[in-house]
């Protein structure tokens, strides 16, 4: 009992263990066919986990119930049976060919059956009371060493489990795509359950359908084109309720719909998230009773997260889609703007123009316009929405729409403003104003005629000297009776006229520090002996290399106007 004690306390190792046993057992008695046979928690099946002598297919295969067979005898009873000679014995159950003589003796832990020792032997009368004694005696202690064993072994099991479930959740939910995220769970599930059949199924967009989105079968993706409605076979049946469904012997579950001809048993677990299935997840096997409790415990852990993981991933591709949507129409809304702008300058006899748009975004907020009037006259436009993006570009199309259509009778820079004024109070919209600077340039007699609304106050320089041409007036679009007043100017040759949108000037560095108005002036006054186009493109480049590595963050807009 001292060496039992000894070898029973050697080890949590179960295998390590009944190896010990085997050995012991063979020092006492001389078999020649042993095994141990355990019990499966919660059932009444008992099923070989050591064995020596028994064909390895047979070992693999045998299950017997209590109080079948003669190990089943003894585990029923809870005593040791002795039967010297099997040929007489009607419950027997061969195993080895030659068998005359076998003794069972069962493993008691708390007057709880936990399994059985049995020894065989090809020799009629081979075992004695006393062999059936002794291994009674040392039973017991063998017993408590399996169940502490049995209980290592679970607990370790469930410790790594838990942590394979923890790797599996963190991996599934950075998972964004939903085809590679139907495959890994795939790849993963494989890590704690060994299946051989695997389907994720998802309600569709009525709630009354299952479908196929990801399959596979022994290890190959096959696509399944099939729905099951809602209620319909186990897996129907499974969402419906919201219950997992194990299915041990499929050919006994009339909820079964043959659709796997090697499918013998059948797991599904339901996918829910904020309280409602979104799908089940589906393992077949092609053994009978292969699923257990453990398994559905273990998948219902994983449903959890997968189905968070699905969810996640559907809400990032609707996003995904909807951006790329919005994409399409932004793009198709620039082209739209893109056409509403110029397309060239007008051509003048004493006067050249040039003018410029970057939009902080895909679309902006800012506008310029040229504007055929008679008599050698031109109406020169440039203005600035509140706001950013779509909403300020559909405004400053308002605008222009009204602006071009007030044009044909040839208003002066006041008198157009006062027209889109009343346009747009007409039409009203909370939290969207315009500014504007119109301005009309007589070429035959080189004068430039001007009325602002709040644009910053355009440039005049003459000479290489740069004047600010002060003339203000409140926002279109916000208050009913504005006036707004007009400068004329008589230009010479060498003149430049300078319109410009606050983003030119509010332009920062990475400092925070702005372009400004008197960097914008020395600009002007160093480049004014150039073309229009080439002032333009001085401002441009100033501006892009004082804000060098910040993002743009307000339309900028310039149109330049040089005297012949």
């Amino acid at each position: 009992m001292l060496e039992v004690a000894d070898v029973v306390n050697a080890t949590l190792n179960l295998d390590e263990l009944l190896q010990h046993v085997a050995q012991l057992v063979q020092r006492m008695i001389s078999y020649d066919i042993f095994a141990i046979l355990l019990r499966e928690p919660k059932s009444d099946v008992l099923r070989i986990r050591f064995s020596v002598g028994h064909p390895q297919e047979f070992a693999q295969k045998f299950r017997t119930h209590l109080g079948h067979g003669i190990t089943g005898l003894a585990a029923q009873r809870g005593e040791a049976v002795l039967v010297n000679d099997v040929t007489a014995e009607p419950r027997y159950i061969e195993g080895v060919i030659g068998v005359r003589s076998e003794l069972a003796v069962p493993l008691t832990v708390k007057n709880r059956v936990i399994g059985v020792l049995d020894i065989q032997a090809p020799q009629k009368d081979f075992f004695s009371p006393e062999h059936s004694r002794v291994l009674t005696l040392i039973a017991s202690r063998i017993a408590i060493a399996i169940e502490n064993a049995r209980l290592y072994t679970r607990a370790s099991q469930q410790a790594k489990l838990l942590t394979v479930l923890n790797e599996i959740s963190r991996e599934l939910t950075a998972i964004l795509d939903l085809d590679v995220l139907f495959k890994r769970i795939g790849e993963l599930l494989n890590r704690v359950i060994d299946y051989q059949m695997f389907s994720i199924l998802l309600l569709d967009a009525s709630g009354e359908h299952l479908q196929h989105r990801f399959s596979l079968r022994f290890n190959e993706k096959v696509h399944i084109k099939s729905e099951i409605e809602l209620g319909k076979g186990l897996v129907g049946y499974a969402a419906q309720q919201a219950e997992s469904v194990l299915a041990p012997d499929v050919s006994k579950d009339p909820r079964y719909i043959k659709l796997n001809p090697e499918t013998r048993s059948e797991l599904v677990v339901p996918l829910i998230y904020k309280g409602g299935v979104i799908g089940v997840l589906d393992l077949e096997h092609t053994r009978r009773g292969y699923f257990r409790e453990a398994h559905v415990r273990t998948l219902s852990t994983l449903a959890a997260q997968i189905a968070i993981a699905i969810e996640n991933a559907r809400l990032y591709d609707h996003v995904a889609r909807q951006e790329r949507r919005m994409e399409r129409e932004l793009e198709m809304a620039r082209q739209v703007q893109d056409s509403l702008l110029p397309p060239s300058s007008p051509e003048l006899k004493h006067a050249e123009i040039a003018a410029q748009f970057i939009p902080a975004r895909t679309i902006g907020g800012d506008l310029y316009d040229f504007l055929e009037y008679s008599l050698g006259r031109v109406g020169i436009a440039l203005g600035d929405v509140s706001g950013k993006g779509a909403p300020a570009a559909l405004y400053a199309a308002l605008a222009s729409g009204i602006m071009r259509s007030t044009a044909g009778a040839e208003p002066s820079p006041a008198e157009m403003l006062a027209a889109i004024n009343a346009s747009l109070n007409e039409r009203r919209l909370e939290a969207h104003f315009l500014t504007l600077l119109f301005a009309v340039w007589d070429d035959d007699h080189r004068m430039m005629q001007l009325a602002n609304s709040g644009v910053p106050t355009p440039l005049h320089c003459r000479d290489g000297k740069v004047d600010v041409l002060k003339v203000t007036g409140l926002p279109l679009g916000m208050f009913e009776n504005a006036d707004y007043e007009e400068v004329n100017i008589q230009a010479v040759t060498g003149d430049v006229f300078v319109f410009y949108s606050d983003g030119i000037t509010d332009a920062r560095s990475r400092s925070g520090q702005t372009f400004g108005d008197e960097r914008l002036g020395q600009i002007v006054s160093t480049n004014c002996r150039g073309s229009a186009a080439e002032i333009v493109d001085a401002l441009f480049n100033a501006v892009a290399e004082h804000s060098e590595g910040v993002a743009v963050f307000d339309d900028e807009t310039i149109v330049v106007l040089k005297v012949k």
